[in-house]
């Protein structure tokens, strides 16, 4: 089966080197013929050459692949898959994204099956920073899709002999794990940006992971699916590295810095998300809520610590 990557950011561009033999879409033209031309992406990924067998358009038309990497922002896929249904319907479309949608409080997988019912869909989840990947360093990731004999299929098309990927029939499981983690590591970057220690970083972290595995069983995951790489591996990744944008975003605003605001940090339209989701559902969710209101401007980060720490003790 044919690959082709739809998203010419670091994460698709990382990818398309891993792969190989595939086709990657830009949605922007003069984007798509600036990588064609030197065969780097210096805007998203600085210093990694693609494999003359990458093939780069601008043209949805010239893409052949029956399967399709959605290598794109969580909250423009929706837009995306109703724009292009008719091309995207008939092809196994594995989602690439890290999320909850603002207006649907669903995962990626979720979308695309809302979107273009009958569809065969999966999710690509787990840790990983772009610039591993496209340098050919080891690296395990899981494939996730309600089927098993998709999962199997994904599973042998999409592994190489550094990236290895992990079969899963868990989907809600593995977008919960991919999106939480993030919510997580803002609220950990804002602990190292304060000041407040590596302990703060790492009591937070298991705090956290207790709030995910909570949402989880409350959404019909399976715990094991969190304490695996599209969880608790995830988690350990995006909170500890500067490389995470939602940390260094995190870290930013516990420092009261300045950042980008051209970097995708999904992980604050997620935490958004999420503390709607977990009201609905009656989960208790402090460290989610408290990222939230303090994104929103309803706490200061002071606040929110005095929060936190000013719970009842309680039984771990």
């Amino acid at each position: 089966m044919n690959v082709a990557i739809l998203g010419a950011g670091a994460f698709g561009t990382a990818l398309a080197c891993a792969l190989g033999h595939a086709q990657l879409w830009a949605r922007d033209a003069e984007h798509a013929a600036e990588i064609a031309r030197t065969r780097r992406n210096t805007r998203r990924l600085p210093g990694v050459d693609l494999p003359e067998t990458v093939t780069v358009t601008h043209d949805l038309t010239t893409i052949d692949a029956e399967i399709l990497l959605l290598a794109m922002p969580m909250q423009q896929m929706r837009g995306f898959l109703r724009e292009h249904a008719d091309f995207l319907a008939p092809r196994i479309l594995v989602a690439c994204s890290k999320g909850v949608d603002m207006e649907l409080l669903i995962g990626p997988v979720g979308v695309i099956e809302q979107a273009l019912p009958g569809t065969q869909a999966a999710l690509l989840t787990g840790p990983s920073f772009a610039a591993d990947i496209a340098r050919g360093l080891p690296t395990a990731l899981t494939i996730a899709a309600r089927d098993a004999e998709l999962a199997e299929t994904l599973q042998t098309r999409l592994s190489t002999e550094n990236l290895r990927l992990y079969r899963n029939t868990d989907v809600t499981g593995a977008e919960l794990g991919g999106a939480l983690k993030n919510v997580i590591a803002i609220a950990a970057g804002m602990v190292i940006g304060a000041g407040l220690g590596e302990s703060a970083r790492a009591a937070l972290m298991a705090r956290g992971y207790a709030e995910m595995q909570r949402l989880a069983l409350a959404s019909g995951a399976e715990t094991e699916t969190l304490a695996g790489l599209s969880g608790f591996g995830d988690l350990v990744l995006t909170c500890g590295s500067e490389k995470s944008r939602n940390f260094r975003y995190g870290m930013a605003l516990g420092a009261d810095a300045d950042f980008d605001a051209g970097t995708t940090v999904e992980g604050a339209a997620t935490a958004r998300a999420v503390a709607r989701l977990a009201r609905e559902r009656g989960v208790d969710m402090p460290i989610t809520r408290m990222v939230a209101a303090v994104l929103d401007g309803m706490l200061t980060l002071t606040e929110a610590k005095g929060a936190l720490l000013a719970r009842p003790l309680t039984l771990e």
